[in-house]
């Protein structure tokens, strides 16, 4: 097999897409061919998924991406983690919730915790304390104990492409269920926070074929029978299959909603002080260990910008981005870590109410609280920089940012400025690409390692290098 032409869909916290490739050995090329909103639905019980539209978009940038030229042969989806939905003799128990549902996930840390400390939780699964943790929404939820199966999004997802059940091992390990030591469930830990076992299902690495479109689905669409598979399905593990890194010292920001920053390793550190860190050690492809840690991202940007066109006005972020850089003398950053910013709704007025709080002079319009905000995004991802090399013992001289914020080059020169690191942006299409480089290897089209289908990134998709200015260092 020379090449092969696979689709990925890549759904993300506020938007989708589905992308049509093809890869092979010196050629790894990508077309999006359908994009799409992601927009939360608020109901009396609270924040939900837009489950069955994010299906419907899905099976029709399929379709574009069949007809767009050359067929396909496979598809897999990557999306965001923790959430999930419930299953109950095949059919779904009510609508998903979004991991931002203010109330779900302040229940569950009360009711995980009563059961035992959060340094005993962490010494089985490795992860960082987030409030949204599948773990803590499952303690909440009432509907669990009816269920027969829990599936995370895009677990969920392939169940309705091909009728067929598996839970991917590397999204797995972001519910804090999974045994971060063995790579299995920990059904002990399920026991003893009275969850039901059944729930947790077969486990099956990335590169697995789960199965093939359903005929029907198929028909309907006029679409041919998929063979889909599963990758890095947690968009962050996709992600880092795709940082073009070259060699040990690297660290990596993944950046879109949020900025997941942090190193590669062999194995996890479960330190107290890696603990109190907040870093998390969730599972990579190929068994390795992504040790990182979540810094608030772009949703400071994104959100902020939604709520300034609320109201119908015309808001580019172009010219925000480009006054911004104009913007002379140093800029007081905030804590982009502040629970405050979690939810939805008027980031601006909560950002001025941050500086206000702290004797601090608030942003007086729209250019310097976007500036104040790629500051402060730019220092708390140095921050998480060097508590990584601290942590991991593992010496970082470079930083890779993928995704959306590479293409923010205000963002990514003050990270090489504030950092004292040289920053290489790109490829913005980190998990895409990831996405496609496993469907590959799986197909037989790829061979090899990670680092092989990483140099393969780094010659198709080579990263703009910035290098720190001493004089502008924060």
């Amino acid at each position: 097999m020379t090449s092969v032409r696979v689709a990925a869909v890549d759904l993300g916290a506020t938007s989708g897409r589905v992308i049509a490739a093809e890869a092979g050995p010196g050629l790894l090329r990508l077309d999006e061919v359908h994009r799409f909103p992601n927009d939360p639905v608020r109901t009396p019980d609270g924040l939900h998924w837009n489950l069955l539209e994010l299906y419907r978009q899905a099976l029709a940038g399929l379709q574009r991406a069949h007809r767009s030229g050359g067929g396909l042969a496979g598809v897999a989806i990557d999306s965001w983690a923790v959430d999930y939905g419930l299953f109950r003799d095949g059919r779904l128990l009510g609508v998903p919730f979004h991991y931002r549902d203010e109330v779900r996930g302040a229940a569950g840390v009360e009711r995980v915790h009563a059961a035992l400390p959060r340094a005993e939780l962490f010494a089985r699964n490795g992860l960082q304390f987030l409030p949204f943790n599948t773990v803590y929404q499952l303690a909440a939820d009432p509907w669990a104990e009816l269920a027969d199966r829990m599936l995370l999004v895009p677990d969920l997802l392939g169940r309705w492409l091909t009728g067929a059940e598996a839970t991917e091992r590397t999204n797995a390990s972001t519910t804090g269920l999974l045994d971060v030591r063995t790579g299995e469930w920990d059904r002990e830990l399920a026991d003893r926070l009275g969850l039901p076992r059944r729930v947790l299902g077969e486990l099956v690495d990335p590169g697995t074929r789960i199965g093939a479109l359903r005929g029907d689905l198929a028909r309907a669409l006029d679409l041919p029978e998929l063979l889909v598979t599963t990758v890095g399905s947690h968009d962050t593990a996709s992600a880092v299959v795709g940082v073009p890194m070259t060699g040990p010292g690297a660290a990596y920001v993944s950046c879109g909603t949020w900025g997941l920053v942090g190193a590669e390793l062999a194995e996890p550190v479960l330190t107290e002080a890696a603990r109190a860190a907040n870093f998390t050690n969730e599972g990579g492809v190929d068994g390795r260990i992504r040790f990182l840690t979540n810094v608030m991202g772009l949703w400071l940007l994104s959100e902020s910008m939604r709520w300034w066109a609320r109201d119908g006005g015309s808001v580019s972020l172009t010219d925000l981005l480009a006054a911004a850089a104009r913007l002379p003398g140093d800029v007081e950053v905030f804590d982009v870590q502040d629970s405050r910013f979690l939810a939805p709704g008027d980031l601006p007025g909560r950002i001025a109410q941050w500086y206000d709080e702290h004797g601090l002079p608030a942003p007086t319009d729209r250019p310097s609280l976007v500036r104040a905000v790629l500051e402060s995004l730019a220092q708390a991802f140095t921050d998480a920089v060097e508590r990584t090399q601290e942590l991991s013992g593992e010496r970082i001289d470079r930083i890779h940012v993928v995704g959306g914020g590479s293409l923010n080059v205000l963002l990514c020169q003050r990270l090489a400025d504030r950092s004292g690191r040289k920053v290489l942006a790109g490829p913005v299409e980190a998990t895409a690409l990831g996405n496609v480089l496993v469907q590959a290897r799986t197909a037989g089209a790829l061979t090899g390692t990670l680092e092989n289908l990483r140099d393969l990134v780094a010659r198709t998709h080579a990263p703009i290098v910035l290098t720190p200015c001493p004089r502008r260092a924060g």
